[in-house]
């Protein structure tokens, strides 16, 4: 039980009105038990009063490892300098690695917080922080090793913080949806497992993350956020369930068919047309819809949005020749704004060992360019905009495609001294591509 009266918090209480929870209420739920957290309310309540933050960072690790620990100490204190919340006057977050895809058994949750609790930690926990890692948040100096001791021994390990290699995030992909279209856990634990000393030990520009999707849909936000995503996609045609997508007809009808798949294609690349009027060839996907009308998919002009997938789930289906799409330079707001990836790989096979090791190679390669080239404090796509694209993927050994394109120039102007020699270069690199 917690020895001390709870603070006055009329400002927060303010967060506990309307009908959403609040995180208030759990703080002050913390609080009946642990002296640490009826100090925060303190400081957060002092905070909101004042419209300032009165956190200041500092140093503070555990053995070997440069990174992992996010450190906060209060700036609030009295006329002696000391600190007006004591108990709070440390609060520092542990950046914990979560498992591939977020898997978790309610018995391993239970030992988190056991260790969490027992170490000294405030018991708040955030599932999860922006890089994906488990944020154990609310712990003083003298206890942070005993904390990440207590975690190792778990099997758990210290994510990035500071500019390294930050934690990876997938999607659950393969364990539990039909959409994926590749072992999304395997690929970040074959790229990270690799690359751990990038993270532990901070030595880059800045921050470098990497984030695996196993499908268009991009349930981890890859493409806004990672320095390299990694997007599942397929290269043949949608799979057709005819009898799933005439049972979803049945039910929804022209109308919504109409209005909930057929108009929301990007690229006109479904239409519905009389069953006898189908032109069936190597690039169209059909589904008869029983009543003398056929749905079809031009798949030459699409452009995996996933829009129709989600609508009817199972009656269409991603191909069976599946494999990534890698795009580099997304993040949120800095130097540039906010940037989303650009491709550099439109389509590769992720299956066997061989092509595991070249998605790692693929990494390694970005990462070392990244850190021989970057500026101080520059992300990945601010480097990429100050150098060039074409410069990037020169340096990568990576040829330029079409598919990173996203629209026709509109200068009609170029240079064709060494047209014959880049048309030869390209048919080539198509030939070895099939």
């Amino acid at each position: 039980m917690s020895t001390r009266l709870p603070q006055d918090t009329p400002m927060l209480d303010e967060l506990e009105r309307g009908p959403w929870p609040s995180f208030v209420t759990n703080l002050k739920r913390l609080a009946q038990d642990n002296d640490m957290m009826v100090d925060l309310l303190g400081q957060l309540e002092t905070s909101y009063r004042d419209c300032k933050g009165y956190w200041k960072g500092g140093t503070v690790g555990v053995f070997g490892y440069g990174g992992g620990i996010i450190p906060r100490f209060t700036e609030l204190k009295d006329e002696n300098g000391k600190p007006l919340f004591p108990d709070a006057a440390e609060f520092h977050t542990l950046r914990v690695q979560p498992p591939a895809g977020m898997h978790y058994s309610s018995d391993l949750l239970r030992k988190l917080c056991d260790v969490w609790v027992g170490s000294g930690g405030s018991g708040l926990i955030a599932l999860h922080g922006q890089s994906g890692d488990i944020m154990f948040q609310g712990i003083s100096t003298e206890n942070v090793q005993k904390a990440f001791d207590g975690l190792n021994e778990m099997g758990f390990d210290l994510g990035g913080a500071g500019p390294a290699l930050r934690t990876s995030m997938s999607c659950v992909g393969a364990a539990r949806c039909e959409m994926s279209c590749y072992d999304e856990a395997r690929a970040l634990r074959t790229v990270i497992n690799n690359n751990l000393d990038d993270m532990h030990r901070p030595s880059l520009p800045y921050k470098f993350k990497f984030k695996f999707s196993g499908c268009p849909n991009d349930c981890v936000n890859a493409i806004q956020r990672s320095d390299m995503a990694t997007i599942g996609t397929w290269r043949d045609n949608i799979r057709v369930d005819e009898k799933l997508v005439q049972d979803y007809y049945q039910v929804h009808g022209m109308h919504d068919l109409y209005t909930d798949v057929v108009g929301h294609c990007p690229t006109k690349a479904i239409t519905v047309v009389p069953s006898d009027q189908v032109k069936a060839d190597a690039h169209t996907s059909v589904a008869r819809l029983g009543d003398g009308n056929a749905l079809c998919i031009d798949n030459s002009n699409c452009v995996r949005c996933m829009h129709c997938l989600n609508v009817i789930p199972g009656g269409l289906r991603p191909g069976v020749d599946k494999g990534v799409t890698i795009l580099v330079g997304g993040k949120g707001v800095l130097k540039i704004g906010a940037t989303m990836g650009s491709v550099i790989i439109p389509f590769m096979k992720l299956e066997t060992d061989e092509d595991f090791d070249k998605l790692y190679q693929l990494a390694r390669n970005i990462l070392d360019f990244f850190a021989e080239n970057a500026l101080d404090h520059e992300r990945t796509g601010e480097m990429i905009e100050r150098i060039g694209l074409a410069n990037f993927l020169e340096a990568m050994n990576i040829p330029v495609d079409p598919n990173m394109i996203s629209q026709p120039r509109s200068n009609p102007y170029f240079r064709s001294d060494d047209w014959d020699e880049q048309a030869a270069k390209w048919a080539e690199f198509k030939q070895e591509a099939a």
